[in-house]
């Protein structure tokens, strides 16, 4: 059989380019409240629970949508899925901002929000996948997954300083109207195929993918550590200023910890890729990922010092949210043929389930006197002990020994 003629186009930036604006948006809209939780409450006179609902019932929807949008995604492609979540995205983030004091609508219109989220993340793979050759895939895989912390490092930085100087109800509507610009962007220059093929890429049915999946023993680990890591990256957003409050600490300094953990969490996810793609290994930058995120969760979890506390949240999220990418595209390879989409949404889900577990856990177990999240930083300290344990059972790619 002759070899599928391949050609790299340079627009394949331009589409990448169009994707990380309103996949960034979509986190911006999830995480807008946790930093600024007190100041919510205050508004909407509510519990810190309810606020924090606001961010978890992105969760309760991925789990819902999750094998809907993954149809989307492998039946029509990542455009015409994107297109759904950014339009979804746009028209209830700015219903957000117009009916900004009305906890419902405001309630009712992240749910409209969360409905679109699991079109638009589902797609990385997707989009590395139909413009990118197999030797760039963990890089671009690694740009795009930029969005999933590049949104909420924007939240975590933009809330407290919106909130304290134009209010909540004009930080929404500034939020909604960057949604819909982000939206249009997307439709306007993303395309669903290059003009020639990037690369050999036959894919299974979904539903003949997912049965795969679930037998691949690699596949089930890897599902077990986004259950953890991304779990622990929810949480740990939604409760970010209840979790250092009892240590004496401000909105700002909370919004600067989150901040700076998305910053590592950046840097992790453009240049460990490099070296995974390099090297063509991903196993030990998993393991390195999770044994490397530990020291950063305990001073997030005792330190005192502010300097402490902003040094342990980037190394946290450096190591953290490197895992990300590889791990996406490490499942896209051992899976094959099953669709990208369909293991992408799978390892999204499993984070979300434990988010919310670990969002409700978290409350629950606050200290009666002092409100410290403590004890829960700990018990997630023990599941990464766990997790790198079942980084080091993986077997490498299959791209290693081509």
């Amino acid at each position: 059989m002759d070899e599928v003629k391949t050609k790299v186009y340079g627009y394949r930036w331009l589409v990448l380019l169009a994707f990380v604006p309103i996949a960034l948006m979509t986190q911006v809209l999830w995480i807008s409240f946790a930093p600024i939780t007190s100041v919510a409450v205050r508004f909407y006179t509510t519990s810190d629970l309810m606020i924090g609902l606001l961010s978890m019932v992105f969760m309760v929807v991925y789990i819902l949508m999750f094998l809907p949008s993954a149809w989307v995604i492998d039946t029509w492609g990542f455009k015409i899925a994107v297109g759904i979540g950014a339009v979804l995205s746009a028209v209830f983030g700015l219903s957000r901002g117009i009916f900004a004091s009305n906890f419902t609508i405001v309630f009712i219109s992240q749910v409209g929000v969360a409905a679109g989220q699991p079109f638009v993340l589902g797609s990385i793979t997707k989009v590395a996948a139909r413009w990118f050759p197999a030797e760039e895939r963990a890089t671009a895989v690694g740009l795009g997954t930029l969005a999933l912390y590049l949104g909420p490092l924007a939240a975590m930085l933009l809330s407290p300083f919106l909130v304290l100087r134009i209010g909540l109800p004009r930080m929404l509507t500034a939020y909604g109207i960057a949604t819909a610009v982000a939206a249009a962007l997307f439709l306007i220059v993303a395309r669903e195929h290059p003009p020639t093929p990037a690369g050999r890429d036959e894919r299974a049915l979904m539903l003949d993918g997912l049965k795969s999946m679930i037998r691949q023993k690699d596949f089930l680990f890897l599902l077990i550590m986004f259950f953890v890591g991304l779990g622990m990256f929810n949480s740990i957003s939604t409760w970010i200023e209840d979790i250092i409050r009892p240590r004496g600490f401000s909105i700002s300094q909370a919004g600067l910890l989150g901040g700076l953990m998305l910053i590592g969490g950046i840097i992790g996810a453009v240049v460990v890729p490099l070296f995974s793609d390099k090297s063509r290994r991903r196993k030990p930058f998993l393991v390195m990922a999770l044994a490397g995120l530990l020291p950063g969760l305990i001073g997030i979890t005792f330190a005192e010092s502010y300097g402490l506390l902003l040094a342990s949240g980037f190394l946290f999220g450096f190591f953290l949210l490197s895992a990300g990418p590889i791990g996406f595209q490490y499942a896209a390879e051992i899976t094959h043929p099953a669709p990208e989409g369909t293991s992408n949404s799978l390892l999204l889900v499993a984070g979300q389930i434990s988010g919310i577990l670990f969002i409700l856990g978290m409350n629950a177990l606050k200290s009666p006197v002092s409100k410290a999240m403590t004890g829960s930083l700990l018990i997630l300290a023990g599941l990464t002990v766990v997790g790198v344990i079942l980084a080091t059972r993986l077997r490498e790619s299959p791209i290693h020994d081509r």
